[in-house]
């Protein structure tokens, strides 16, 4: 029994030391990004585009649908949803992959600011410490803003004004409830929902998003089904 004891107490140790090694390295990370780029820095820099659009001149079907699907308890953390993250796990326990990450919106703009060419652990720490920042500088609604004018739509669209003009030859504010279900499933895999590339994936992704947004009362059930007979 002592053995048995001192090993686990072993292994507890090299774990605790591991994490406090990759919490100490995302530490790291977090100061050099803000340090070399300060995060208003890069929200003017996101605003200086040509092709940014300000949140009302976005579908709000739009908005309301990456909410549901994307992080439905958005405006409910603080940059970092522990609930979620032990729901996604949960869900890949039972599904057996990696199908959802657990990553809230904030912690994803981060990411598309800061870390989109990095996967290591520490990135992930580096990302929930400027996720919470993001949280403290902007409201809920800048971040938003700021997220849909970032994340990539793919086929070469990495904003939603072109992500609308290519697919769709429209503004964000003039797209149907339809098109915005459709644009809202794609960021989750831009290279697999593609509309140019997979339509009948973008389709079926569509189906899930639609889905959420009935469970989050965005949507009526018969409204709903009227858009996936569209298909």
């Amino acid at each position: 029994m002592r053995f048995i004891k001192k090993v686990f107490s072993f292994i507890f140790l090299i774990i605790f030391i591991a994490v406090m090694v990759v919490v100490a390295l995302g530490y790291g990370k977090y100061k050099q990004a803000v340090g070399l780029l300060p995060i208003q820095t890069a929200a003017k820099n996101i605003k200086s585009d040509d092709s940014f659009t300000p949140i009302d001149e976005i579908s709000p079907t739009f908005t309301d649908a990456m909410i549901a699907v994307e992080d439905r308890r958005f405006y409910k953390h603080k940059g970092v949803d522990i609930i979620g993250i032990g729901r996604a796990i949960k869900t890949n326990i039972e599904k057996r992959s990696l199908s959802e990450g657990g990553s809230c919106i904030t912690q994803q703009l981060a990411k598309n600011i800061y870390f989109m060419h990095d996967s290591s652990l520490s990135r992930k720490v580096a990302e929930v410490m400027i996720a919470i920042e993001l949280e403290k500088e902007f409201s809920k609604e800048e971040i938003l803003e700021l997220y849909f004018n970032v994340i990539y739509y793919g086929s070469g669209y990495y904003n939603i004004a072109d992500a609308c003009k290519g697919y769709f030859d429209k503004t964000p504010l003039a797209i149907t409830d339809y098109e915005a279900t459709l644009l809202a499933g794609i960021p989750n895999a831009p290279s697999v929902y593609s509309l140019d590339n997979n339509p009948d994936l973008a389709k079926k992704r569509q189906k899930t998003v639609i889905k959420a947004m009935v469970d989050m009362k965005y949507m009526t059930k018969e409204w709903a089904q009227e858009l996936i007979e569209m298909q």
